[in-house]
């Protein structure tokens, strides 16, 4: 989750954050509808992934983020890559 933490530091401009399952946006003071869209359009510019309106209204946390990622990018090996592009 490495990828997933430099990216919510940057969107939300908080170096403590630090990117886990549970996190929502309950737990971010920054995080508003305009930091959100923010959020997914930094996630696929960074991942070279499309993430579709009704994905976007599913996702609940960053667990849920994640395990879209990986999805997009084909399987179980998304968490290294997503290390490996932090």
């Amino acid at each position: 989750m490495d990828a997933l933490t430099g990216i919510i530091r940057e969107v939300f401009e908080d170096d403590s954050l630090v990117a886990r399952d549970n996190l929502t946006a309950a737990d971010v003071e920054k995080w508003d509808s305009l930091s959100h869209i923010d959020l997914i359009v930094t996630i696929e510019r960074t991942f070279r992934i499309k993430i579709t309106t009704r994905e976007v209204t599913s996702l609940k946390n960053i667990g849920e983020v994640a395990d879209l990622i990986q999805k997009k990018l084909g399987g179980p090996a998304e968490r290294q890559l997503m290390a490996d592009r932090s």
